[in-house]
Protein backbone atom coordinates (compact mmCIF):
# COMPACT_ATOMS: atom_id res chain seq x y z
CA UNK A 1 0.00 0.00 0.00
CA UNK A 2 1.29 3.42 -1.00
CA UNK A 3 1.74 6.25 1.18
CA UNK A 4 -1.13 8.24 -0.50
CA UNK A 5 -3.71 5.00 -0.41
CA UNK A 6 -2.58 4.75 3.46
CA UNK A 7 -3.66 8.18 3.84
CA UNK A 8 -6.97 7.90 1.89
CA UNK A 9 -8.01 4.64 4.14
CA UNK A 10 -6.62 7.50 7.42
CA UNK A 11 -8.98 10.07 6.12
CA UNK A 12 -11.64 7.96 5.83
CA UNK A 13 -11.32 6.41 9.26
CA UNK A 14 -11.84 9.78 10.70
CA UNK A 15 -14.57 11.21 8.66
CA UNK A 16 -15.14 14.09 10.40
CA UNK A 17 -12.23 14.82 11.85
CA UNK A 18 -10.92 14.88 8.26
CA UNK A 19 -12.88 16.92 6.76
CA UNK A 20 -12.35 19.69 8.90
CA UNK A 21 -8.87 19.13 8.54
CA UNK A 22 -9.09 19.30 4.77
CA UNK A 23 -11.21 22.50 5.20
CA UNK A 24 -8.45 23.95 7.23
CA UNK A 25 -6.09 23.22 5.00
CA UNK A 26 -7.95 24.62 2.10
CA UNK A 27 -8.45 28.43 4.76
CA UNK A 28 -4.64 28.24 5.35
CA UNK A 29 -3.60 27.26 1.73
CA UNK A 30 -5.76 30.37 0.44
CA UNK A 31 -5.02 32.73 2.76
CA UNK A 32 -1.26 31.55 2.26
CA UNK A 33 -1.21 31.93 -1.55
CA UNK A 34 -3.08 35.30 -1.13
CA UNK A 35 -1.02 36.83 0.91
CA UNK A 36 1.71 36.61 -1.87
CA UNK A 37 0.11 37.48 -4.58
CA UNK A 38 -2.19 40.48 -3.46
CA UNK A 39 1.52 41.73 -2.30
CA UNK A 40 3.93 43.67 -4.34
CA UNK A 41 6.78 41.35 -3.64
CA UNK A 42 7.33 38.96 -6.22
CA UNK A 43 10.67 35.84 -6.52
CA UNK A 44 11.81 36.08 -9.97
CA UNK A 45 13.78 32.98 -10.27
CA UNK A 46 13.87 29.50 -8.46
CA UNK A 47 17.29 30.18 -7.51
CA UNK A 48 16.39 33.01 -5.38
CA UNK A 49 13.22 30.99 -3.65
CA UNK A 50 15.48 28.20 -3.06
CA UNK A 51 17.66 31.12 -0.94
CA UNK A 52 15.13 32.39 0.86
CA UNK A 53 13.79 29.20 1.59
CA UNK A 54 17.26 28.24 2.90
CA UNK A 55 17.19 31.61 5.40
CA UNK A 56 15.50 32.53 8.40
CA UNK A 57 12.13 31.19 8.83
CA UNK A 58 9.88 34.47 8.18
CA UNK A 59 6.78 35.73 10.16
CA UNK A 60 4.05 33.71 11.98
CA UNK A 61 1.61 35.63 10.74
CA UNK A 62 -0.30 32.50 9.70
CA UNK A 63 0.18 30.63 12.93
CA UNK A 64 -3.29 30.03 14.02
CA UNK A 65 -4.21 28.77 11.00
CA UNK A 66 -1.34 26.15 10.93
CA UNK A 67 -2.27 25.49 14.84
CA UNK A 68 -5.90 24.76 13.72
CA UNK A 69 -4.51 22.11 11.06
CA UNK A 70 -2.35 20.69 13.89
CA UNK A 71 -5.13 19.93 16.21
CA UNK A 72 -7.29 18.93 13.51
CA UNK A 73 -4.73 16.18 12.12
CA UNK A 74 -4.35 14.93 16.08
CA UNK A 75 -6.94 12.95 15.97
CA UNK A 76 -6.49 11.63 12.25
CA UNK A 77 -3.07 10.34 13.81
CA UNK A 78 -4.60 8.94 16.68
CA UNK A 79 -6.67 6.89 14.35
CA UNK A 80 -3.56 5.42 12.62
CA UNK A 81 -2.15 4.54 15.67
CA UNK A 82 -5.27 2.33 16.20
CA UNK A 83 -5.12 0.85 13.31
CA UNK A 84 -1.05 0.17 13.15
CA UNK A 85 -1.13 -3.21 14.25
CA UNK A 86 -3.10 -3.75 10.71
CA UNK A 87 -0.84 -1.26 8.17
CA UNK A 88 2.25 -2.31 9.96
CA UNK A 89 3.42 1.44 11.16
CA UNK A 90 5.14 1.75 14.33
CA UNK A 91 3.80 2.98 17.31
CA UNK A 92 6.89 4.94 18.01
CA UNK A 93 6.23 6.85 15.65
CA UNK A 94 3.09 8.83 16.88
CA UNK A 95 5.00 10.08 20.25
CA UNK A 96 6.06 13.11 18.56
CA UNK A 97 3.33 13.54 15.22
CA UNK A 98 1.96 16.73 16.34
CA UNK A 99 5.40 18.54 16.39
CA UNK A 100 6.55 16.99 13.46
CA UNK A 101 3.13 17.59 11.65
CA UNK A 102 3.18 21.38 12.26
CA UNK A 103 6.76 21.67 11.45
CA UNK A 104 6.00 19.96 7.95
CA UNK A 105 2.78 22.33 7.61
CA UNK A 106 4.66 25.46 8.29
CA UNK A 107 7.27 24.48 5.73
CA UNK A 108 5.02 23.54 3.46
CA UNK A 109 3.42 26.81 3.46
CA UNK A 110 6.32 28.40 3.31
CA UNK A 111 7.00 26.50 0.01
CA UNK A 112 3.85 27.13 -1.15
CA UNK A 113 4.24 30.66 -1.34
CA UNK A 114 7.58 30.90 -2.70
CA UNK A 115 6.52 28.74 -5.29
CA UNK A 116 2.85 30.80 -5.88
CA UNK A 117 5.64 34.19 -6.00
CA UNK A 118 7.54 32.96 -8.96
CA UNK A 119 4.27 31.63 -10.75
CA UNK A 120 2.46 35.09 -10.29
CA UNK A 121 5.96 36.77 -11.46
CA UNK A 122 6.02 34.26 -14.73
CA UNK A 123 2.22 35.19 -15.35
CA UNK A 124 2.33 38.84 -15.02
CA UNK A 125 6.16 38.87 -17.19
CA UNK A 126 4.01 36.54 -19.46
CA UNK A 127 1.19 38.46 -19.66
CA UNK A 128 1.63 41.74 -18.83
CA UNK A 129 -1.36 41.80 -16.26
CA UNK A 130 -1.99 41.02 -13.10
CA UNK A 131 -1.78 37.19 -12.57
CA UNK A 132 -5.18 36.28 -11.18
CA UNK A 133 -4.98 34.48 -7.63
CA UNK A 134 -7.16 31.03 -8.51
CA UNK A 135 -4.89 30.32 -11.14
CA UNK A 136 -1.75 31.05 -9.02
CA UNK A 137 -3.61 28.51 -6.27
CA UNK A 138 -3.73 25.87 -9.01
CA UNK A 139 -0.92 25.93 -10.38
CA UNK A 140 1.19 26.11 -7.72
CA UNK A 141 -0.86 23.11 -5.42
CA UNK A 142 -0.46 21.44 -8.75
CA UNK A 143 3.54 21.68 -9.33
CA UNK A 144 4.10 21.07 -5.19
CA UNK A 145 1.74 17.79 -5.45
CA UNK A 146 3.58 16.25 -8.82
CA UNK A 147 6.69 18.48 -10.59
CA UNK A 148 6.79 16.31 -13.46
CA UNK A 149 3.12 17.11 -14.74
CA UNK A 150 2.39 19.92 -16.29
CA UNK A 151 -0.97 21.58 -14.61
CA UNK A 152 -4.10 21.08 -16.90
CA UNK A 153 -5.36 24.82 -16.61
CA UNK A 154 -9.00 23.81 -18.06
CA UNK A 155 -9.29 21.54 -14.68
CA UNK A 156 -10.09 24.59 -12.29
CA UNK A 157 -10.13 22.21 -9.36
CA UNK A 158 -7.75 22.09 -6.04
CA UNK A 159 -6.72 19.46 -5.18
CA UNK A 160 -6.73 20.05 -1.32
CA UNK A 161 -7.71 16.59 -0.01
CA UNK A 162 -4.36 15.26 -1.98
CA UNK A 163 -2.79 18.34 -0.14
CA UNK A 164 -3.73 17.31 3.14
CA UNK A 165 -2.81 13.95 3.00
CA UNK A 166 0.61 14.21 1.55
CA UNK A 167 1.44 16.59 4.99
CA UNK A 168 -0.57 14.53 7.25
CA UNK A 169 1.59 11.45 5.80
CA UNK A 170 5.20 13.43 5.59
CA UNK A 171 4.62 14.48 8.69
CA UNK A 172 3.41 11.63 10.59
CA UNK A 173 6.50 9.58 8.96
CA UNK A 174 8.71 12.80 9.88
CA UNK A 175 9.60 12.73 6.60
CA UNK A 176 11.00 16.27 4.33
CA UNK A 177 9.39 18.00 1.82
CA UNK A 178 12.37 20.23 0.29
CA UNK A 179 13.00 17.85 -2.56
CA UNK A 180 9.57 18.23 -3.66
CA UNK A 181 9.62 21.70 -3.58
CA UNK A 182 12.42 22.55 -5.22
CA UNK A 183 11.39 20.61 -8.17
CA UNK A 184 8.34 22.51 -8.20
CA UNK A 185 10.38 25.72 -8.60
CA UNK A 186 12.55 24.33 -11.22
CA UNK A 187 9.46 23.34 -13.55
CA UNK A 188 7.43 26.84 -12.64
CA UNK A 189 10.47 28.74 -14.78
CA UNK A 190 10.03 25.95 -17.43
CA UNK A 191 6.17 26.67 -17.65
CA UNK A 192 4.81 28.24 -20.55
CA UNK A 193 2.81 30.68 -18.45
CA UNK A 194 1.40 32.97 -21.18
CA UNK A 195 -0.40 29.51 -22.50
CA UNK A 196 -1.72 28.46 -18.85
CA UNK A 197 -2.96 31.79 -18.55
CA UNK A 198 -4.94 31.78 -21.80
CA UNK A 199 -6.29 28.31 -21.08
CA UNK A 200 -7.84 29.37 -17.61
CA UNK A 201 -9.33 32.18 -18.88
CA UNK A 202 -10.86 30.26 -22.08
Amino acid sequence: MTLEERSGALLTRATAAGSALVEAVGSLTDAAIDRVVLSDERVTSAAEAKRRLSGREEGEELAGKVQRVVVLATPVVRALARGARFTRLPWAMIASSSISIGLTVRTGVRELQMLASLIAYRLEQATGAPSDPRLVKKIAIDLYLDPKRVPDATDKRLRIVRLTRKWLLLGAFGRKTSKRASKALDAAEKLDARELAARFDA
